[in-house]
C-alpha cells in the first residue's frame, strides 16, 4: 500500500459524527454527557416556566393597579380579591388590608396609629419576600449549572483523554488517525458542558434582572399603599378630636 495514502484511509475508517463520538466514548464520559444534556433540557424548561410566570405576573399586576388607582373603595376591592388572591400584587394588598383592619379594630390612639403602620408594613414586606421566593424557585439550579457544567464537562474530557493515551500506549502508535478519534470523543464532553453552561448563565442573569425589577415594583406599591392606609388611620384618629373641638 502506498504510505502516502495510509493515514487518510485510516482516518476514513473512523466515523467522527457526534452520535458516533458519543457511542464510542467511555461509560464515564457517556454518563457525564448524558447528565449535562439532561441539565441543559431542565435549564430550558425552567427558563420557559419563569418567563411565562413573569409575563403573567406583570399582566395581572397591571390589571390590579388599574383597578386600585381608579379611586374606588378599598374595602370593596378587598372583598373582591378574597382571602386567597391569585397573584403577588393582590396578595400584598390583601395582607395589608387584613392587618390594617385587625390593627385598627382595637382603637385609633396615637400609639395605635404608629403601631398599625409598622405592622402593616411588616406584613407586606413578609408577603413580598414570600412571593419572590415562590417566583424564584429553582433559580439556584440555573446558577449551579452555569458554574459547574464546564467543570463537569472538563472532567469528562480529562477522563476521556486519559483513556485515549492509555490506548495509544498499548498500541504503540502515535499516528494522528489513531489519536484523533479518542481525543475528539473526550473534547465532545467539554462542548456539551458549554452547551449546558452558557444558556444557564445568560438565562439566570436575564431572569435575575427581571425578578429584581418586579420586586422593586411590588415594594413601590407596598410603600404607596402603606402611606394611604397611614393617612386613613390618622384621619380616623383625628376625627373624634375634631368633633369634640366643634
Amino acid at each position: 500500500m502506498n504510505p502516502v495514502t495510509s493515514a487518510p484511509l485510516a482516518a476514513a475508517a473512523h466515523d467522527l459524527s457526534l452520535f458516533s463520538l458519543f457511542m464510542q466514548a467511555d461509560w464515564v464520559v457517556k454518563t457525564v454527557m448524558v447528565a449535562l444534556l439532561l441539565a441543559s433540557v431542565y435549564v430550558w424548561a425552567i427558563a420557559f416556566e419563569k418567563f411565562t410566570t413573569l409575563r403573567r405576573a406583570r399582566r395581572e399586576a397591571d390589571e390590579f393597579e388599574d383597578r386600585f388607582w381608579r379611586g374606588g373603595s378599598l374595602d370593596e376591592l378587598y372583598r373582591a380579591q378574597g382571602e386567597h388572591p391569585g397573584h403577588p400584587m393582590a396578595a400584598i394588598f390583601v395582607v395589608g388590608m387584613r392587618e390594617w383592619h385587625a390593627s385598627t379594630a382595637a382603637g385609633t390612639g396615637a400609639m395605635m396609629v404608629a403601631g398599625t403602620r409598622e405592622r402593616v408594613e411588616r406584613a407586606m414586606a413578609v408577603t413580598i419576600q414570600r412571593e419572590m421566593e415562590r417566583m424564584e424557585k429553582r433559580m439556584t439550579f440555573l446558577a449551579s449549572t452555569g458554574a459547574a457544567a464546564p467543570f463537569v464537562g472538563l472532567f469528562g474530557t480529562v477522563w476521556g483523554i486519559m483513556n485515549s493515551f492509555t490506548a495509544i500506549a498499548g498500541m504503540q502508535n502515535t499516528n494522528l488517525a489513531v489519536v484523533a478519534p479518542g481525543i475528539a470523543e473526550a473534547l465532545f464532553a467539554t462542548a456539551v458542558g458549554l452547551v449546558a453552561a452558557i444558556p444557564a448563565v445568560l438565562i439566570y442573569n436575564m431572569l435575575a434582572s427581571q425578578f429584581g425589577k418586579f420586586a422593586g415594583r411590588m415594594e413601590g406599591f407596598a410603600s404607596e399603599f402603606g402611606a394611604i392606609l397611614a393617612r386613613q388611620t390618622e384621619a380616623a384618629a383625628n376625627a373624634p378630636r375634631a368633633a369634640a373641638a366643634e
